[in-house]
């Protein structure tokens, strides 16, 4: 398998955010759509993804795009794509998930169903069996509609890669792993500059910080569901990006990140989760309410997920809650600020219209992502260095 094209799904309004870092991983990009990004590589390409990208929920390997709007189009489309090609004789294959967004084909469960008979019959004819065992590799579908076209992908990652395996104890409403490491990279902080999250809850945005300043490669402690697909995918390219990631690393550096919490247990979760990530050493964690902030430098960042208030009982608190965020901000000279949130009036409490607003979601959830932006630091000339 030479050229492949690979689609990346993304949280909606971060695809520039997962576009540069796949080119910076050195792949054309081939389209850029709402939620996912697609790109030509190789079997390497697959591999290198995989453990690299930190934006990316997962990486399907395109198998084909089709057109229909009958049940009957589609089983003949699907039919018709050279799945032996992909799936051995073996195989355990099923459509994992199937989505649909304007098309005249809507029913999930439908669509699975036709597409899974479609591909058996094709390899009904090609290895001639009337039954397969598959005891063999796990080969999960993905098939997702728009606009009456459908995108068919196999899932080559498993489990989403925001699950990078160092969070085993979770906060109230954690914000997952891959949208904490998009807004880090959408801001211009660097691992010189001091990084504070004053709800770090169970550490994410500390740690995923921690990883980007350490050089650690998001999936390089994690497995894939393609590692099985020798087929498609020889071992060595695993292994290659793996030594790879594994050489990039750099913890031996110095950094000025914090964590706050009002929860003593939750900060002692996010001790673990940040020593599960192996960068509890370049964290400082406090059990700490957001009226304590302060900090005596400048030029420095809060990077946060502040609470929304989503239950009722929760949103009264917002108004002073807010406030207060505003009035620690403000003692905080020359800093920056990046909050992501549901809440309506965070600019009203706050005190202070964002320099720049990005709309953003969370799941389901519409959030808003306000920059308030600090002055950039003065140039150090080469004696200060």
């Amino acid at each position: 398998m030479s050229r492949i094209e690979l689609v990346a799904p993304c949280h909606f309004g971060l695809e520039a955010v997962l576009k540069k870092e796949i080119m910076d991983l050195g792949y054309e990009i081939v389209q850029v759509e709402d939620g996912r990004v697609t790109f030509a590589g190789d079997e390497e390409a697959l591999c290198r993804a995989n453990v690299f990208l930190r934006t990316a929920e997962r990486v399907l390997l395109k198998v084909g795009k089709v057109k229909a709007v009958t049940f009957d189009e589609l089983f003949e489309k699907v039919k018709a794509l050279p799945w032996e090609n992909y799936i051995p004789a073996d195989g355990k294959f099923w459509v994992a998930k199937a989505s649909s967004v304007k098309s005249k084909l809507f029913s999930p469960s439908d669509i699975q169903s036709i597409v899974k008979k479609a591909m058996v019959e094709r390899l009904k004819g090609v290895y001639h069996v009337e039954w397969f065992p598959e005891t063999g590799a796990e080969y999960p579908i993905r098939i997702s509609f728009m606009k009456d076209e459908a995108t068919i992908c196999l899932d080559t990652t498993g489990l989403s890669l925001h699950k990078r395996g160092y969070r085993t104890m979770v906060s109230k409403a954690p914000i997952k792993e891959t949208l904490a490491a998009a807004l880090i990279l959408l801001t211009p902080w660097k691992k010189d500059r001091i990084l504070v999250d004053p709800f770090c809850g169970s550490g994410t945005f500390p740690i995923e910080a921690a990883m980007i300043a350490a050089n650690i490669a998001p999936g390089v402690n994690r497995s894939f569901t393609a590692e099985k697909w020798t087929n498609i995918v020889g071992r060595k390219y695993w292994y290659q990006a793996i030594d790879e990631a594994n050489d990039l690393i750099d913890d031996n550096i110095v950094t000025d990140i914090q964590g706050y919490d009002i929860d003593g247990d939750i900060i002692k979760a996010a001790r673990q989760n940040a020593q599960a990530a192996g960068v509890d050493h370049l964290i400082h964690f406090q059990q700490r309410s957001v009226s304590e902030l302060s900090h005596p430098k400048k030029y420095g960042f809060i990077i946060s997920n502040p609470p929304y208030g989503e239950r009722l009982e929760e949103k009264a608190a917002l108004p002073e809650l807010y406030t207060e965020i505003g009035n620690r901000f403000q003692n905080l000279d020359s800093w920056s600020m990046y909050l992501i949130t549901s809440y309506e009036d965070t600019e009203k409490y706050i005190g202070k219209k964002a320099d720049k607003n990005r709309k953003i979601y969370n799941g389901m959830l519409k959030t808003y992502y306000y920059q308030f932006l600090g002055p950039k630091p003065p140039k150090m000339n080469r004696q200060e260095r």
